[in-house]
């Protein structure tokens, strides 16, 4: 029960946050006048002040706004649409109180992330939002449909909303993890943690597994690679003969994520890309076209458009290598009969793992995944992708899948892998000795909502908070409203 709840408040959390994507009010910063409560007018958006009246002064009554912490308003509509957005989800019980904290909540770690002057990387928020608008394009057909489901005009005035609020969100995300940054949990604490919980509310474990996976790929042949450096470097020649490096990236790029944006990316070096490419990206002047080079993701080319201190444009055009017949059906024979001599007997699956694998990430470690959620290798069962979940859930301990055929998200290239079931662990109460890593995680998770409800309290008292309306009867206005 106590992780059933736990879990339930974070997914309504994490729910209402990532809604905040989809609602795109204007996020502009307020100035309060604090004799009346109005608000002056600071270039809101048309939607803001259809919900407010402007006074003959300037100023901005306060009318249709839910609530103000410090800087940043929450409209009654931004509630609405969030409520109505996660009652059509179907995502648990929830009322309008609980979504309206949530958003206070977000607004006051994004305001004192900016008061405490947090390490805030514009390029990031960027990137992010020309992910999210390929992402979106790709979904819905056309940036034309995009911009008519939103009711936006143009691509730049959807650009710079989604940059106000991924801003907004990234700004409350530091603040989080400043406060929780130095809370770690002992093995005491641990153990007194899970000693409290009452016999029948000890967390229920879901049936779960460890997996190891055998990657074989494709090669790729020198005469498709040499094509693809040749086709790169013909445009190369002609940027550098006064043509448009960004009309090529969007005409020809197999990179998704920044086509649209003609290949143009904001990086620093702190940033989670490919050595390979930040070293192109920091080498190169601005206005300067690499050579092609290759990463794990391909073929590039990259010029620098501007250097703005530890952080750069780039705009950059990627393309793969074709992968023949002969190479997928080469690739196809070899891992079948990787898989014969493992079901044959004649070689363990972990020594076939590290001998024959593609994937340098599990090889070593005889292909066994690890769950990037919990840093070990369970995996419960029912979140396990929905590609594989038949073919993972049908296998006994250590017996092999049959060939699986799959293909890369970003390219999709094709590639052949084997599933096996290292260890099947099946649904029981939890056991401090045998679950400790869950048992962890909860008293973590617990210490650290602890930590920032504290931080949130103190804040409250020295932070400008208005609550209108309906919201003041809300069982969390008490703590919000200074009395």
């Amino acid at each position: 029960m106590l992780q059933e709840i736990m879990n339930l408040k974070s997914i309504k959390v994490y729910a209402i946050l990532s809604l905040l994507v989809f609602n795109l009010h204007s996020y502009a910063q307020v100035t309060i006048d604090e004799k009346d409560n109005l608000l002056k007018d600071s270039g809101f958006s048309k939607e803001v002040l259809d919900a407010t009246k402007v006074t003959e002064d300037g100023r901005v009554k306060i009318d249709g706004v839910a609530a103000v912490v410090g800087d940043y308003l929450v409209l009654e509509s931004d509630i609405s649409k969030a409520y109505m957005d996660m009652k059509n989800q179907e995502i648990g019980e929830i009322t309008f109180c609980e979504v309206a904290e949530t958003l206070m909540e977000n607004k006051l770690f994004a305001h004192h992330a900016q008061i405490d002057s947090l390490p805030f990387s514009p390029g990031r928020v960027e990137s992010f939002t020309e992910q999210q608008i390929a992402q979106f394009v790709s979904q819905v057909g056309s940036m034309e449909r995009l911009l008519g489901f939103y009711k936006i005009e143009t691509e730049s005035e959807l650009r710079d909303q989604l940059n106000e609020i991924n801003t907004q969100r990234m700004l409350a995300e530091e603040m989080q993890g400043a406060i929780v940054d130095e809370v770690e949990i002992t093995p005491e604490e641990t153990r007194d943690f899970f000693e409290a919980i009452p016999e029948d509310e000890v967390p229920l474990i879901s049936d779960e597994v460890e997996i190891a996976q055998i990657i074989i790929k494709p090669e790729v042949g020198e005469k498709e690679k040499q094509a693809v450096i040749n086709r790169l470097n013909e445009f190369r020649d002609d940027v550098l003969s006064g043509g448009s490096f960004a009309t090529k990236a969007v005409l020809y790029s197999e990179d998704r994520g920044s086509r649209s944006q003609g290949g143009k990316i904001t990086l620093t070096r702190q940033d989670s890309f490919v050595k390979e490419f930040k070293d192109a990206a920091f080498s190169l002047q601005e206005g300067e076209v690499s050579k092609p080079f290759e990463t794990e993701f391909g073929w590039h080319i990259l010029t620098v458009e501007r250097i703005r201190g530890q952080q750069v444009d780039v705009r950059h055009i990627l393309l793969y290598p074709e992968i023949s017949p002969e190479a997928v059906e080469k690739a196809k024979e070899k891992i079948e009969l990787v898989r014969q001599k493992i079901v044959d007997g004649e070689v363990s699956f972990r020594n076939a793992a590290r001998e024959v694998s593609d994937e340098k990430e599990t090889r070593e470690s005889g292909g066994q995944l690890i769950n990037n959620a919990t840093g070990d290798r369970r995996f419960e069962l029912t979140k396990i992708d929905p590609a594989i979940y038949d073919q993972v859930s049908r296998l006994k301990e250590n017996e092999v899948s049959p060939v699986i055929k799959d293909s890369e998200p970003r390219t999709g290239k094709v590639f052949y892998k084997l599933i096996t079931v290292t260890k099947k662990i099946p649904e029981h109460v939890a056991e401090f000795s045998n679950d400790y890593t869950r048992i962890r995680d909860l008293a973590l998770q617990q210490k650290k909502i602890k930590e920032i409800n504290k931080w949130k309290s103190k804040k409250v008292l020295d932070t400008y908070i208005k609550v209108n309306g309906d919201y003041r009867a809300c069982e969390f206005a008490k703590s919000w409203i200074k009395q």
